[in-house]
């Protein structure tokens, strides 16, 4: 069966991304578009990111994980250890990552190198998380495994909880962050018919560079 779907388009008409209006640290002008979406009373998860990897077999991967801290030093989420995401990147730690707020018609594409957080940080965050999320995090101890059933988990999620109803849940040692090291960025606005802004910053001797790519 085949769908025809290529009548689906949009005109891209609520922005634009000027070299007047960049700064020479790319980090800068993320902050920026992050705090515009912020402002926004639009519901949206903004944090959301798609992370690509490369697994084993030299297929790529993508899926969305929530970034939980940037700055200088590069972008923050966590995960299981034992995932299919970690183990990915504990065999290639050349990644991927893409935001895109639809409602604003941005892109930030990054690209960099991923390496494990300290325990501080996987410590002082795993602590700051609800109770449901550490017992969750738990539950997928052996995340990416088969399991038998949905009610497999709920039953799990009920006898962690019964556990430590009376005490403290200690990050596992299998679950902790990675930080993503930036060397390229690009920052995409939608325009009118298709031609759309797109800035990428390089990493060269310390420095950064911009060029302007055509879309």
């Amino acid at each position: 069966m085949k769908s025809d779907i290529s009548n689906y388009r949009k005109s891209y008409l609520k922005g634009f991304l000027s070299e007047n209006e960049i700064f020479d640290n790319p980090l800068k002008l993320f902050n920026k578009w992050f705090d515009e979406i912020s402002d926004t009373t639009l519901e949206i998860e903004i944090n959301a990111m798609t992370l690509s990897t490369i697994d084993n077999d030299g297929f790529p991967r993508n899926r969305v994980v929530l970034l939980k801290y940037f700055s200088e030093e590069g972008f923050i989420f966590f995960t299981n250890y034992n995932s299919n995401k970690a183990k990915s990147i504990l065999s290639n730690n050349k990644v991927s990552l893409s935001f895109f707020w639809e409602q604003m018609e941005r892109q930030i594409i990054i690209k960099g190198k991923a390496f494990k957080t300290s325990n501080d940080v996987s410590e002082n965050y795993f602590n700051s998380r609800p109770l449901g999320s550490k017992i969750g995090a738990l539950v997928s101890a052996k995340q990416s495994s088969v399991i038998p059933s949905r009610s497999f988990l709920e039953d799990e999620f009920e006898k962690i909880k019964k556990k430590f109803e009376n005490s403290q849940i200690s990050r596992p040692l299998n679950w902790g962050g990675f930080i993503v090291k930036p060397i390229e960025y690009e920052f995409w606005q939608g325009r009118e018919n298709r031609l759309h802004d797109r800035i990428r910053y390089i990493k060269k001797g310390g420095k950064w560079i911009t060029e302007r790519l055509s879309p």
